[in-house]
């Protein structure tokens, strides 16, 4: 199965599919893309990022354009909803559907949630409905699309909060949460304390830590410092930038402190990881 939408005017592109065929495989490498990953049968494995990702039956999995994702071989327990910023503007929407900093852009892995048997009959149905949609040859077509694949993240949004125990939380601080993910994933490069975040979002270091301890999240200083990690893994493996460009590239003045950073963080130099 390989369903495509592509707006001409707009270059919106939409595409579900299955993973039975090379082109399948290829749409995953491209650049700009947001990926929604669903495992329907047994046990699949997929690399983001150089790391290997084991889904399970009725799992989730989101990445981000910045995640770089690969599936070994043709898995036909997979299913993907791909699409880029122009069919769907995560950011623009956000206001409505609430999934940045949740679904995307949350922390320094991709976001995993478990469909119950409520949820698994919900995406059965989308998957229907998005199928259906493909077929109809329209000028509402592009928007009636857009609407399923809205539902689909805001089912999933309410999940993932379920999951990470932030379904009890009040709405303000949900979105402190989020506010805070965005703000690294924005900042990350530049901005490597705490302080800086907390300043952004008129918290001190302080009360802002004590928060996420409180609700059981990450300490803000550890999502900070993953980030950079997962960012400088993705260069040393995917890139030809030396360690010294990478330093510089990550905010690191003096590549011995970058060095460090990536030895603590990951338990062997980046040369030695590039190497590995």
């Amino acid at each position: 199965m390989k369903l495509d939408y592509h707006n001409i005017k707009d270059e919106g592109k939409f595409t579900v599919t299955s993973f039975q065929c090379g082109p399948s495989l290829q749409l995953l490498q491209e650049k700009g893309l947001y990926k929604i990953v669903w495992c329907t049968e047994g046990e699949e494995k997929i690399v983001v990022d150089g790391y290997d990702v084991i889904l399970k039956k009725n799992q989730v999995l989101f990445c981000t354009p910045v995640n770089i994702v690969d599936i070994p071989k043709d898995n036909y327990g997979l299913i993907a909803f791909v699409f880029n910023r122009e069919f769907y503007c995560i950011q623009h929407n956000d206001p409505e559907v609430s999934c940045m900093g949740l679904l995307f852009y949350g922390s320094s892995s991709a976001p995993i949630i478990d469909l119950n048997e409520k949820h698994q009959r919900s995406f059965n149905a989308m998957l229907v409905l998005f199928q259906e949609e493909f077929e109809t040859k329209d000028h509402i077509q592009g928007e009636m699309l857009r609407t399923l694949l809205k539902r689909m993240l805001i089912t999933s949004t309410r999940l993932i909060k379920q999951e990470t125990n932030q379904a009890n939380l009040s709405i303000k601080q949900v979105d402190l949460i989020r506010k805070f993910n965005i703000l690294v994933e924005q900042h990350y490069k530049e901005k490597h304390q705490v302080a800086d975040y907390a300043e952004l979002l008129y918290k001190s270091p302080k009360t802002l830590s004590n928060f996420f301890k409180k609700h059981n999240v990450s300490s803000p200083l550890k999502i900070i410092n993953e980030r950079i990690a997962a960012e400088a893994k993705r260069l040393l493996l995917y890139s030809d930038k030396s360690a010294e460009e990478i330093a510089y590239e990550l905010g690191y003045n003096e590549p011995s402190h970058f060095s460090k950073f990536f030895k603590k963080q990951t338990g062997s130099s980046p040369l030695a990881f590039r190497k590995a």
